[in-house]
């Protein structure tokens, strides 16, 4: 069957023609996950008059697929875990810094793991039970336990004690997310993820990590501001793929300059448990010894259990959920937001999507998603953050000239501490337009605007608004060149 692309007018007749029908529902929506994005669908939904379900499996730090808990990746096994545990790094650089700043420290200054990891777990605990009693406040039915679609109409949850309940609603919306994946090399049991990472009982003190994505530099900075020794192995020249690769080459400057040991071009091909830890072989054949090896190598949507096939919803090749630009899949009455989709898969995009989703069914107001200059951030040490186009998709995009404006210094801060560690500022803006392709605003704003802005002094963000000199002007179809 052919997906159902739905035009703005089709949606409006296609909405009113199902308020229409006279079948009684057990709810008007049941949502399955409840991570930030189905939380999201569930209350807006509900504040919008309908009466929502939502299910989703008992609580646990480590997921798997019959443990998850209500807060989803996000808030217990992603983005909120990982910035405490960036927040507990960036002092072991700190303390580092301080001494040319006046402070004395002793030169034995000890860090307990267990102690930040129980923070850690203490503050996903309080979240958890905020994101109940926000379902709750909204009057959304919350059920513990695995959901899966057994009808255009029905969905079938098996409870914690294995029994299973079946609930009808006009609408079913898919938020299970996404999980963490490991190459398929031998020895592969031996590694853990980006879900484990977050709760080992202990430090590991030498750490490998396999990826070049945001998670695998984000760990790679938070065990070395500890303390750890890290290996980061990655296939291509340099780190965050996709990235802009002039901000690329910084930010692997920076780790190197941390000290994480960086090993481009070169993948794992096996991993060996012996008595003194894991032995880890590279694709170069050399061997690397660790405590905890990090599989930091992509994710996948999280559908394999909901029995989508068999109700009828396409999936793509990787599993996720085919959806139109209103997030509906090919069958009318079911609808996907967030990982599960595998469009652009942060956090703020799934909320987004979840707000679109219930501006449309029960709002009155059919919304697309809008998905152009989303911003995104990486907490390495020192962070990066990115919005617009990369310099290599400017020009790949671009229609006329591009000037790239940059400026790289060193911070006030590390004058005085001594740290070499430079910070690169960088706009790029199209010359027939004067409009910035990677400024973070949507209301076109101009280099000109940017110009004529007074700074705050003195701060890094005021270079953003001092930068009067092209570093370079890239030719219409030429290729990008940087300086470094």
């Amino acid at each position: 069957m052919g997906r159902k692309m739905l035009a703005d007018g089709e949606l409006d007749k296609a909405v009113a023609a199902e308020e229409a029908t006279e079948t009684h529902y057990d709810f008007d929506l049941f949502v399955i996950g409840a991570g930030s994005g189905g939380v999201r669908a569930a209350r807006f939904s509900a504040n919008n008059g309908a009466k929502v379900g939502i299910c989703e499996l008992p609580f646990h730090p480590i997921s798997s697929e019959e443990i998850g808990g209500v807060g989803g990746t996000c808030v217990i096994r992603g983005c909120v875990p990982k910035k405490i545990l960036v927040y507990g790094a960036t002092y072991g650089g700190e303390l580092e810094d301080a001494r040319n700043y006046g402070w004395e420290i002793n030169e034995n200054v000890d860090f307990t793991w267990k102690k930040l990891l129980q923070k850690k777990t203490d503050e996903i605990l309080r979240l958890n039970n905020i994101y109940k009693r926000l379902l709750a406040n909204a009057a959304v039915k919350l059920y513990e336990g695995e959901g899966r679609i057994v009808g255009p109409n029905e969905v079938e949850v098996r409870q914690i004690d294995g029994t299973k309940i079946s609930y009808t609603a006009k609408h079913i919306l898919i938020a299970t997310g996404s999980r963490a994946q490991k190459p398929n090399i031998p020895g592969h049991e031996l590694a853990i993820t980006s879900d484990e990472a977050l709760s080992l009982e202990e430090f590991p003190k030498r750490a490998v990590v396999l990826g070049g994505g945001y998670i695998a530099v984000e760990f790679a900075s938070i065990w070395r501001g500890m303390g750890g020794t890290v290996d980061l192995f990655f296939r291509k020249e340099l780190p965050l793929r996709g990235f802009d690769d002039e901000m690329r080459a910084l930010v692997a400057r920076n780790l190197e300059g941390r000290g994480v040991n960086l090993h481009p071009q070169t993948s794992l091909t096996q991993l060996i448990k012996t008595d003194d830890g894991i032995k880890v072989i590279s694709s170069h054949g050399e061997e690397f010894m660790a405590d905890v090896v990090l599989f930091a190598t992509g994710r996948n949507p999280n559908t394999k259990r909901l029995n989508l096939e068999a109700v009828g919803v396409e999936l793509d090749q990787a599993g996720a959920v085919k959806v139109d630009e209103y997030s509906r899949t090919n069958i009318p009455s079911i609808w996907a937001v967030g990982d599960a989709t595998n469009r652009i898969n942060l956090t703020p995009v799934a909320l987004m999507e979840a707000t679109c989703f219930a501006n449309t069914v029960f709002g009155g107001k059919p919304t697309k998603a809008d998905y152009s200059n989303v911003a995104c951030a990486v907490f390495c040490i020192p962070p990066l953050a990115v919005v617009g186009l990369s310099e290599e998709e400017a020009v790949e995009k671009a229609t006329g000239d591009i000037l790239v404006f940059t400026s790289g210094f060193n911070p006030m801060k590390n004058t005085i501490s001594g740290r070499q560690e430079k910070s690169l500022m960088k706009l790029i803006v199209d010359e027939q337009t004067d409009k910035g392709i990677a400024i973070a605003l949507k209301c076109g704003a101009t280099k000109a605007q940017f110009d004529s802005t007074v700074g705050i002094h003195p701060s890094s963000a005021e270079e953003f608004v001092t930068m009067r000199t092209v570093t370079r002007r890239i030719a219409y179809k030429a290729k990008p060149k940087t300086s470094l």
